[in-house]
C-alpha cells in the first residue's frame, strides 16, 4: 500500500469517526460539512472528495456495515444460527459507536429499515414453507415476523434495553431461529 493510499484511508477514518461523534452529539440536520471538517481535521475538500454530502456519507456508512455484515453471513453460511448470531454480536460490539449511534439518532430511521431489508434478504434462504414446521405459511410473513425480531433485538441489546451479555443474547436469538425456521 502506498503513502498516498494510507493517507486517503486515514483522511476517510477521520471522516466517518467524526460524522459518527457529531451524530452522537447533535440532529444530522444540525450538522454541517464544515462540522465534519473541523472535528476530523481534515479540509471540506477532502471530505468533498470522497462524498457529495452527509447525506452521502450517511448512505456509504450504513453500506459499508451492512456489507460487511452480508460478508460474516456468508462466511456463517454452514454454522448454526447460535454460532452465526455470536459473530454478529461480536461485530457489533466491535463497533458499538457506530450502532449506538445509528439506533439513537436521527439517522436510525434509515438505518432500521435498511438493516431490516438486510436481515430479511439473508433469512429468505433459512423459510421452508414447503415442508417443516412453517408448511403452508406465507413466506413474506414469516420473513417479516422474524426480520422485525431480531432488528428488535439488536436494536434493545445495543441501546440497553437488554443488559444480558453478547453471548447469551446471540445464543438465546439463535435457539429461537432454530427452533421455528
Amino acid at each position: 500500500m502506498s503513502k498516498v493510499d494510507r493517507r486517503i484511508i486515514k483522511s476517510q477514518e477521520a471522516i466517518k469517526n467524526a460524522f459518527i461523534e457529531l451524530m452522537s452529539e447533535k440532529n444530522l440536520d444540525a450538522i454541517t460539512m464544515q462540522d465534519i471538517s473541523d472535528k476530523a481535521n481534515v479540509g471540506r475538500r477532502t471530505i468533498y472528495l470522497h462524498y457529495l454530502d452527509k447525506y452521502d456519507l450517511l448512505d456509504k456508512l450504513i453500506e459499508e456495515h451492512i456489507n460487511e455484515l452480508r460478508i460474516l453471513c456468508r462466511s456463517a453460511s454452514e454454522l448454526s444460527f447460535t454460532e452465526g448470531n455470536l459473530i454478529w454480536f461480536e461485530y457489533f460490539e466491535h463497533n458499538y459507536a457506530f450502532f449506538s449511534t445509528m439506533l439513537t439518532s436521527k439517522g436510525a430511521t434509515l438505518f432500521r429499515s435498511r438493516f431490516l431489508e438486510f436481515v430479511i434478504d439473508e433469512l429468505k434462504n433459512d423459510v421452508d414453507v414447503v415442508e417443516g414446521i412453517n408448511k403452508g405459511l406465507n413466506q413474506e410473513l414469516i420473513l417479516r415476523f422474524f426480520g422485525a425480531a431480531i432488528v428488535e433485538v439488536v436494536e434493545s441489546w445495543i441501546t440497553k434495553g437488554l443488559s444480558q451479555p453478547a453471548q447469551v443474547v446471540a445464543e438465546q436469538l439463535g435457539s429461537l431461529l432454530d427452533r421455528n425456521l
